[in-house]
């Protein structure tokens, strides 16, 4: 039988402006209060699937890895880790046997490699670790303005480690509909969306007679479902608010769960269409399920 962990792995803060794009402060204040430097907290919120013989880990947070003057640009705060969050379950890393990284900004994927004395080696030594290739070659040849996401200590090593294996992605852009989808396991499929970063990857779970699709940052969090709010980030904000808009009213209309990576207070939600459009019908805890 399928289990399902949330895996809290810490918070950290960004701009407000870039996370909420052209939507103006005195609308989006309301939804993540932001401090005097104008920074707003936000979750690194990883998944575990427990699924008969394997023990998928969904993203790995941004690490320790990295020096005192990169971790002081994010302020990380709170008592999580991944060794805690997964030893609550009675689970260490060595346990993972699957690594599903969305994409490999240094936020979900800098916790995927640790250093050990002076050499970078995989933190999941008995995982395989799960890109695609159109997404590694993003991520390895960066262009200049995603580059600094892009950290070659956070993603080289695990190439080199033997441990890497390619997702097949879909023939055509699909604008993230379920047709798009690639099977990984019989429980499992990927859905990929293009906006945030090229080819990034949403794992698309069938769990107690429900669907739940890991959001990772196509909807960083609640506030992020009302179609203009688009990160500053997102590389090509036209084709995310196209693939928000697709995925939206598949989601209302099969009753999808989303899963928050960023969000955070909310870890999961549910949707309901109004006269306003696509808004949160209720939120609650994964463990709730």
């Amino acid at each position: 039988m399928m289990k399902l962990y949330s895996i809290e792995t810490g918070y950290f803060k960004l701009d407000g402006g870039a996370m909420f794009g052209v939507v103006p402060k005195s609308m989006w204040q309301k939804l993540n209060p932001p401090d005097e430097n104008n920074l707003c907290t936000w979750s690194m919120r990883c998944l575990l699937i427990e699924d008969e013989n394997r023990l998928i880990l969904v993203d790995t947070g941004i690490g320790n890895k990295q020096g005192a003057k990169f971790f002081s640009h994010y302020y990380l705060h709170g008592d999580n880790t991944i060794e805690k969050s997964l030893s609550k379950y009675g689970f260490t890393k060595d346990d993972i046997t699957d690594v599903i990284l969305t994409h490999l900004h240094f936020d979900h994927c800098g916790g995927s490699i640790e250093r050990v004395d002076d050499t970078l080696v995989p933190a999941f030594k008995n995982a395989t670790y799960w890109s695609n290739e159109k997404h590694w070659q993003w991520a390895t040849e960066p262009n200049d303005r995603e580059k600094a996401s892009f950290l070659k200590e956070n993603i080289l090593p695990i190439k080199e480690s033997g441990q890497l294996k390619f997702i097949a992605t879909p023939e055509k852009n699909p604008l993230l509909t379920e047709l798009g989808a690639i099977n990984f396991s019989e429980n499992i499929t990927i859905r990929f969306a293009n906006g945030h970063t090229d080819e990034m990857m949403l794992p698309q779970i069938k769990y107690k007679n429900q669907t739940i699709v890991y959001m990772a940052d196509l909807l960083p969090s609640i506030g992020h479902i009302p179609l203009p709010y688009v990160m500053a980030y997102d590389m090509f904000p036209l084709t995310t608010l196209m693939e928000k808009k697709n995925f939206l009213e598949e989601a209302v209309s099969k009753k999808y769960i989303l899963f928050f990576e960023h969000d955070p207070i909310h870890e999961c939600c549910t949707l309901q269409r109004t006269e306003k459009g696509i808004k949160v019908l209720e939120t609650f805890d994964l463990s709730t399920l």
